[in-house]
């Protein structure tokens, strides 16, 4: 019994991990969303960059991060239908991703949507979960790709300092 409110416990944590994941984005939340992380991420967004997968320090995943996303007016990341195994101090978990990208612009697509699944790694410490690799495998898009562009050119238009 013992083990089994261990485990539900783990794997509602990890569960608030990704949920504070999705609400650090969509909320511009950025010291939240920083904190889902151990301080050095493997990240491997291959399939949506092109880029292959690399380690870089949190702080650098999540200032590029904000760079990209805080030009588009609204953001929405759905992580659902998680499949967690849990292992001591340690974690594996993938989940179904919805990611919408709203730009409101009446001579262009305004909505960027993309779809797939996350594989996560994850770490306990003393407070929480922290995610310390991170694969985004997207399986369909829908929507015009440059509003990643235009949401940059944006947020340099409206804020200079950026």
């Amino acid at each position: 019994m013992q083990q089994s409110l261990h485990e539900l416990h783990a794997r509602q944590g990890i569960r608030d991990t990704l949920s504070d994941y999705a609400a650090g984005i969509d909320l511009r939340d950025w010291p939240r969303y920083r904190a889902c992380f151990t301080e050095e991420v493997d990240i491997d967004f291959e399939t949506f960059s092109g880029s292959p997968g690399q380690r870089i320090a949190a702080d650098d995943w999540v200032a590029g991060v904000k760079m990209g996303l805080t030009g588009f007016q609204s953001t929405q990341h759905l992580i659902s239908n998680h499949r967690i195994a849990v292992e001591g101090d340690e974690a594996s978990c993938v989940a179904n991703v919805q990611a919408q990208h709203y730009l409101p612009n009446d001579d262009v697509a305004d909505l960027y949507t993309l779809g797939g699944y996350y594989e996560d790694r994850l770490v306990r410490d003393a407070e929480s979960w922290k995610i310390r690799a991170c694969r985004l495998t997207v399986t369909w898009t829908r929507g015009d790709r440059s509003l990643f562009d235009r949401a940059v050119k944006r947020l340099a238009d409206t804020d200079p300092a950026s």
